[in-house]
């Protein structure tokens, strides 16, 4: 049996749950299919993927402040020698592999801020190295959408026509692709890499009126940088409001998080609303927050991972929306009519949803059932193709077969 060797790549274990989760559904499928495949990581937080999920892992940056502003003259100048280090360590690692893949993330977009010269130019150097020295670079199931800043979306661009696959999490992110000048012809649509993780059994640990609120550290995205504090301030107070209101009915109410910065957003809230019946969950994966969102009666979320994973369990879901992505993720799921902008929360509004949303739980549920069904379906046929694509067709073990 032919040894593959097979790098993982993005901003693993730096504290999104999201990305990692989309790392921990890739390394699930490798092992199931190819068992014999040698995989280690370039990512951002090496010391956690490699305990967390036992791969050997590289940094991704030579110069550790990376993604912390620079201002004198020596952090200035790590950080522009650290982009010709880069480029050199990034050759170095992509030369000893078959295969790189790039599992989920919205590594095609700038729905949150972004500087051109942090993760689009490592991504960039990541496609580039791999064309050159014949190394098959996979974008899977990523996210994309349409970037304002010129620098930002011609490295974005040029990564996509520089890989070897490419496919992703919904049509809107393959649309916007196109719209930069990519052909996506041969390019696949499916669900996100999420939905293969296992959920836990429905109703598991189900608390009769739990209101699970997932949080964000919410600032805008890449073209609202002028007003960010004002988005952020609205965020804050319409989502405070919300929560008040449900414990004022004596509701309980779990807030949820999904990276490490939401934490400064539990902690204001757990300040103003001041009750007992708020409380913060821990969750330091999908699985767990999965658990979580299993035992609520309803979900109201900001982080798209938030919401896939309340969608995952079966929950009837409210997306407080950042970004086109989760309204397209609530649309595949049935739940489109339950969107509320993240922008310009609006306590009063949102609370009519809520409401809405829960006369109609016992339908909504059902409807989900029926969706996961059809969502596990898509992504076989979508880990089957993906096999085929990138591994070589002899010696492949249990590969599961693509249905028709």
């Amino acid at each position: 049996m032919t040894q593959v060797r097979v790098g993982v790549f993005g901003l693993l274990g730096s504290g999104n749950l999201g990305n990692d989760g989309s790392l921990e559904a890739v390394l699930g499928h490798l092992r199931r299919t190819r068992p014999e495949a040698v995989v280690d990581a370039l990512c951002g937080g090496p010391e956690v993927v490699t305990a967390r999920y036992g791969i050997p892992a590289t940094r991704l940056h030579w110069y550790r402040g990376e993604y912390r502003t620079a201002s004198r003259a020596g952090a200035i100048a790590g950080k522009g020698l650290g982009k010709l280090v880069d480029a050199v360590r990034t050759a170095a690692w992509v030369r000893r592999h078959d295969v790189v893949i790039v599992p989920g993330m919205g590594v095609l977009e700038a729905t949150l801020p972004l500087r051109p010269w942090g993760f689009p130019y490592a991504l960039f150097l990541l496609c580039a190295s791999g064309r050159v020295l014949g190394t098959k670079v996979a974008l899977v199931g990523v996210g994309a959408a349409p970037i304002g800043s010129r620098p930002t979306r011609a490295l974005v661009r040029w990564s996509a026509r520089l890989a070897a696959h490419r496919s992703y999490r919904d049509t809107l992110s393959r649309d916007a692709m196109r719209a930069m000048g990519v052909d996506t012809t041969r390019d696949a649509v499916h669900p996100d890499l999420a939905f293969a993780l296992p959920a836990p059994p429905a109703g598991e640990g189900r608390r009769p009126g739990l209101v699970c609120v997932g949080v964000m550290d919410f600032h805008g995205g890449d073209d609202d940088r002028a007003r960010a504090g004002e988005i952020h301030r609205r965020y804050l107070d319409g989502t405070t409001r919300f929560v008040r209101t449900l414990v004022e009915e004596g509701r309980p109410v779990r807030l949820l998080t999904g990276d490490a910065c939401d934490a400064r957003v539990v902690e204001a809230i757990l300040d103003a609303v001041d009750s007992p019946l708020v409380t913060a969950a821990e969750a330091t994966s999908l699985t767990d927050l999965m658990k979580e969102t299993a035992a609520a009666d309803t979900v109201v979320a900001t982080r798209y991972h938030n919401l896939v994973c309340a969608l995952r369990t079966g929950t009837p879901t409210l997306a407080l929306s950042y970004a086109a992505k989760s309204e397209a993720l609530m649309a595949r799921m049935g739940l489109d009519a339950y969107c509320h902008p993240a922008r310009e929360v609006d306590a009063g509004r949102l609370l009519e949803q809520f409401r809405s949303l829960e006369k109609r739980s016992a339908g909504l549920r059902q409807t989900l059932a029926e969706r996961n069904r059809a969502v596990t379906e898509q992504l076989d046929r979508q880990f089957a193709a993906l096999t085929a694509a990138l591994f070589p067709a002899t010696d492949r073990p249990h590969a599961p077969q693509e249905s028709s």
